[in-house]
Order: C-alpha cells, then sequence, then structure tokens
C-alpha cells in the first residue's frame, strides 16, 4: 500500500490519511511530492486521475481524495474499527467528517495550515471566527457526550479525529482561543505520536512558498524557495 502526499508543512489533506494510517498501525509506503513546483503537476499524474494529493495505490486499486481514502481504509481494515461502532455515532462521525470535507472555507483560506510557523492572530475575522466557533461546539459536545469512553471525539480513535488534526495544527499556528474542553481535546491530538511524527517531518523541510510567506527569505535558504511560476 502506497500513499502519495504533499509538503508536511502545507498540506492538510494529506495529513489525514497519513495519520489514520499511521496511528492505526497500518503499514504503508509513504511518496512525498513537493507542491507549487513546476514538476508537481507531471509527478503527480502518474498517481491520480485527479491531479491533487493524497492518493491512495493498493494493488491495482486507487483511491483519491481523503475521504475516499479513509472510507477505503475502514472497509478494508475492518478490525482497526475506524468508525465508532454505534450505528448512531456512526452517522455522527460521518456527517461530521463530511461537514468538515466541504465546509469551514474561512478557516482554510484565512488560516492555512503552516505548521512551522507562529502567526497568532493572523487571519481573524468575523466569519472566520464563526467557523472556529462551530469547530469548537462540534468537540465540545463531543467530548460531553464520549468522554467517559476515551480521550478521543468518539472515545476512541476513528477517521473523525484524522479529519480534524489539521484542524488542531491551524489553531496552534494561529494562536486560536478555545473553550477549555475544546482546548483540552486539540491539545490531547497534537501530543499523538503520528501527529508529532507528521510535526517533526514538517519542520525538516525546506520549501516554503516565498509569494505568502517572504519573511522566510534569508541567503542561507536560497534552496528553500518553492518555484511558483
Amino acid at each position: 500500500m502506497k500513499l502519495v502526499i504533499g509538503n508536511k508543512n502545507y498540506s492538510s489533506w494529506s495529513l489525514r490519511p497519513w495519520l489514520l494510517l499511521r496511528h492505526a498501525g497500518i503499514a504503508f509506503e509513504e511518496i512525498p511530492l513537493r507542491l507549487f513546483t513546476r514538476a508537481f503537476e507531471a509527478e503527480i499524474a502518474q498517481y491520480s486521475p485527479a491531479g491533487k494529493v493524497p492518493a491512495l495505490i493498493d494493488g491495482d486499486v486507487t483511491v483519491w481524495d481523503s475521504l475516499s481514502i479513509s472510507e477505503y481504509v475502514a472497509e478494508r481494515f475492518p478490525d482497526k474499527q475506524l468508525w465508532p461502532a454505534d450505528p448512531a455515532a456512526r452517522a455522527v462521525a460521518r456527517s461530521i467528517c463530511a461537514e468538515m470535507h466541504s465546509g469551514f472555507g474561512n478557516v482554510r483560506s484565512q488560516m492555512p495550515m503552516n505548521i512551522t510557523a507562529v502567526l497568532p492572530g493572523i487571519g481573524w475575522n468575523v466569519a472566520v471566527q464563526r467557523d472556529i466557533d462551530r469547530v469548537a461546539s462540534i468537540w465540545t459536545g463531543l467530548r460531553t457526550r464520549y468522554g467517559a469512553d476515551g480521550p478521543f471525539l468518539f472515545g476512541t480513535f476513528s477517521i473523525a479525529d484524522a479529519f480534524y488534526a489539521p484542524v488542531v495544527s491551524r489553531f496552534a499556528t494561529y494562536g486560536v482561543h478555545l473553550p477549555e474542553a475544546a482546548k483540552t481535546y486539540a491539545d490531547f491530538i497534537l501530543t499523538l505520536p503520528a501527529m508529532q511524527e507528521w510535526v517533526a517531518a514538517a519542520r525538516e523541510e525546506r520549501d516554503f512558498v516565498v509569494a505568502d510567506e517572504p519573511y522566510r527569505l534569508q541567503p542561507d535558504r536560497a534552496d528553500a524557495i518553492i518555484v511558483t511560476g
């Protein structure tokens, strides 16, 4: 099984299935591609008909899109119990994953994932706060309901936790203030060994987007520029 991903510092979509596989203990080969480069389009075309990361290759099966990959992995490894066992909880888990998959556009656009940056307050506006409040409400409600069963959103680890992990990272980068229960959950996700492995690897990357992060442009990092033209 192979997982094609983008830069760990930036690719929130890649983090979801990567964290799911790694935390669940499912073996896979990682194929990293550098986003925003001239070579990316040709490279990703070898793996994904959509031309985007992530993509999962399992023998002669290719699955793209983080939600489809997660569903495939859950069916492929039913013993890992990657969705809640209870049908009602499973329906809620699927709902909040779909909501994250298609929503929260204000947070996505104004607070892009950037693990190595520390940007408190950057990107905030009233519309972003509405997204933040909704995420915090989801986390708080689920932790209130399922907290006795374990520290994850539904007690035990599920696809839902993998889907919200990039938002946890965003909130850390931009210094987002959260209600106590939501903050406790976010802090816990950051302590997961798989999450820490991803963060450590992101810090080793030397790529950055000059147009978005001119403050990173230093003489000793001239090789780190991502070509965007």
